[in-house]
């Protein structure tokens, strides 16, 4: 398992790192949920004009081409950037805790050696089980506080368990040939070098190395000799993906390792373990769980789009993460739902299988493969290529439909007509109904069989019947459209608050960019007002939050910032309101939210925050409410029935 993050004061580390940077970004400690922003490398929202993303993609190429003029320059966090796409355009990845202490366990490295060889271990094989699972990337895990420390690679440090032969290279390459990915796990913590009653560190010969003492127990000496493992693992194996990394040390900071791996290795991701640390490319979460229902693992999430973002979770959902000696079983229906409703919320499954010493999956995670392959084969398309449906990419919209449904969205990012509605509950009947997102459908179809369904659309809601033959895990529609009706643009309107943190105005909400947001400086209530600027009809608020809370409450003092209590007012001169025209309570759930209203035509619109879901005990989100967009409809779309 994986150590859990640390409490831990980022001011220095964060004020050395943005050095330079265009735009400040705010001052935030550990697993602060709001990522840094940086104003000249934003993801195109899908579905935007070829104007806009050409000049995105022309602000990409200028901050490319200036860094290469530059040369090296002080790693700074970037929240998008080239050299992740290979990561945006995965779904899935496979995590393998794998090394010394795999069951029956070795305290000799050759002794452990010999016995992955004489088994028969190939690297072809976790190449071919990742591709089962429609994975594209592998992390390999034995450089492990828990696993012995084992480098399952030669190295001339001494130090821990280091192989004559090259088992990360040999996966290197089998991985290269079918156009996978591989990262490499490496852990800041020496606290489990005696575990088991024996010591996994060799404190005494790497000090002869370095001519002095150094004590590979302690965080600095620790932090030392991984650094050099850092670097020598850089300088051997140039088609490595990146780092997987474990937390931080405080020696790596102190000496510039983030720095070193952008210049040497610019191309390189840096994943980092259950911490938004600024420079890291992807904040990985691990092993949620609580949620209801239990698939549901975005529920857990607290990193905002559009941070790259990863779930890490067990397949056998028992037992360590690494072999035990036990065939645990791997709950399907569980593990599906979580690799679907991840891709549903733009958020990449790393699943852990837990290797034998021959690199083997025990029999049940190796049927679990072979039924997943089948399985996902049939339903890829509604997956790959896509974005989450519901949240900054357009779609429509996931969570609890009707008559118990629950599911998630998927869209093309290609096609930003092209939905996909995945049915992971189904609902008690034969109908599915959920909110349309402004737009309107012109055809629905079940993926699998390509049957035309029937349908209607009103109100904001899409209904379809005469669904049958309900699939146990996912039943998948396939939803076209014409476009977004109704919608009142949002370049034909302003907005203002009636407070707001520096650097995060009101006028976030209509800029379309999910790197921007509102924020009401910790003050409720707290309003913001529409000017539509002339007299319109107005039918509904679309709200998109931003995704830096769970959203539910998994302890006192980890709760959802989302809106709780709410009021809409409209006026006609923005300066006599009225009573307000809907007055209710949000749902603390992931997603675009929807107030619909009694219908009226006037020419402003005001939103008033009155509580949000956190209570005083979950003091970082106490009152403090983050929104990414709203929008205004003018009226619902109708679709072709």
């Amino acid at each position: 398992m994986h150590r859990m993050s640390r409490t831990r004061d980022r001011r220095i580390l964060t004020a050395r790192l943005l050095t330079g940077h265009r735009q400040a970004v705010t001052l935030h400690q550990e697993r602060h949920p709001v990522a840094p922003h940086r104003a000249p490398e934003k993801e195109p929202p899908m579905g935007r004009s070829s104007r806009r993303l050409g000049a995105w993609l022309a602000a990409v190429l200028l901050a490319i081409g200036t860094l290469a003029l530059a040369g090296p320059v002080p790693a700074r966090a970037e929240v998008v950037n080239p050299r992740q796409q290979w990561l945006r355009d995965s779904q899935a990845g496979l995590f393998l805790h794998w090394g010394m202490r795999t069951s029956p366990g070795y305290t000799s490295c050759a002794a452990w050696e010999k016995a992955v060889t004489d088994g028969g271990w190939s690297a072809g094989y976790w190449v071919d089980e990742a591709k089962k699972l429609h994975a594209k990337y592998l992390v390999l895990a034995s450089f492990h506080s828990r696993l012995g420390y084992a480098r399952a690679w030669p190295s001339a440090i001494p130090g821990s368990c280091s192989t004559k032969r090259d088992f990360l290279g040999e996966l290197v390459d089998a991985a290269g040939k079918q156009g996978l990915k591989v990262m490499l796990y490496m852990t800041d913590d020496p606290q489990w070098h005696d575990e088991g009653g024996h010591e996994w560190l060799d404190s005494a010969a790497y000090s002869a190395s370095k001519g002095r003492d150094v004590d590979l127990t302690t965080r600095d000496g620790f932090g030392e000799y991984s650094y050099d493992n850092f670097v020598e693992v850089m300088k051997k194996y140039p088609k490595l993906s990146g780092f997987w990394i474990d937390n931080d040390n405080d020696y790596w900071l102190d000496h510039g390792l983030y720095e070193k791996i952008r210049a040497d290795r610019p191309s390189w991701l840096l994943s980092n373990n259950n911490e938004d640390t600024p420079i890291m490319d992807t904040v990985s979460n691990e092993q949620k769980t609580g949620m209801t229902p239990a698939y549901d693992y975005p529920q857990a999430i607290w990193t905002p789009q559009p941070r790259l973002t990863e779930a890490c979770f067990k397949l056998p959902s028992s037992g360590a993460w690494w072999y035990s000696g036990t065939d645990s079983a791997v709950d399907h229906g569980l593990t599906l739902g979580r690799l679907i409703s991840n891709s549903g919320s733009s958020v990449k499954s790393l699943m852990a299988e837990t290797a034998q010493v021959n690199g083997k999956f025990p029999s049940k995670q190796e049927a679990f493969n072979n039924a997943a392959k089948t399985y996902l084969d049939k339903i890829w398309g509604s997956l790959d290529g896509t974005e989450g449906g519901g949240y900054a990419y357009g779609g429509l919209q996931p969570g609890s439909w009707n008559d118990g449904a629950r599911g998630v969205t998927t869209v093309s990012r290609t096609d930003p007509d092209q939905h996909y509605l995945h049915v992971l509950t189904k609902p008690s009947g034969s109908t599915l109904t959920v909110r349309d997102n402004g737009y309107r459908v012109s055809g629905v179809t079940d993926f699998r069989t390509g049957r035309k369904l029937a349908f209607s659309q009103g109100e904001g809601k899409l209904t379809v019947s005469g669904i049958s033959g309900w699939d146990p895990y996912d039943t998948v529609l396939s939803v076209r459209t014409d476009g977004r009706q109704g919608l009142i643009p949002a370049d034909s309107m302003t907005a203002s608050a009636s407070a707001s943190a520096s650097g995060h105005p009101a006028s976030a909400v209509l800029d379309g960019d999910p790197q921007t947001y509102w924020d009401n400086n910790t003050k409720l209530p707290a309003t913001v007002t529409f000017d539509l600027r002339s007299a319109r009809s107005v039918r509904y608020l679309a709200v998109n939050q931003r995704e830096w809370s769970v959203s539910y409450a998994r302890s006192d003092t980890e709760q959802s910032a989302r809106i709780r209590d709410y009021q809409v007012q409209v006026s006609g001169d923005g300066s006599t309101w009225g009573s307000p025209v809907k007055a209710g309570t949000l749902p603390s759930a992931r997603g675009v939210q929807f107030i619909d209203l009694p219908a009226t035509t006037k020419r402003f619109v005001r939103l008033t925050v009155n509580s949000t879901w956190a209570a005083a005990t979950d003091t970082k989100r106490y009152q403090k409410l983050l929104i990414d967009e709203v929008r205004i409809g003018s009226g619902y779309p109708k679709g072709d029935s």
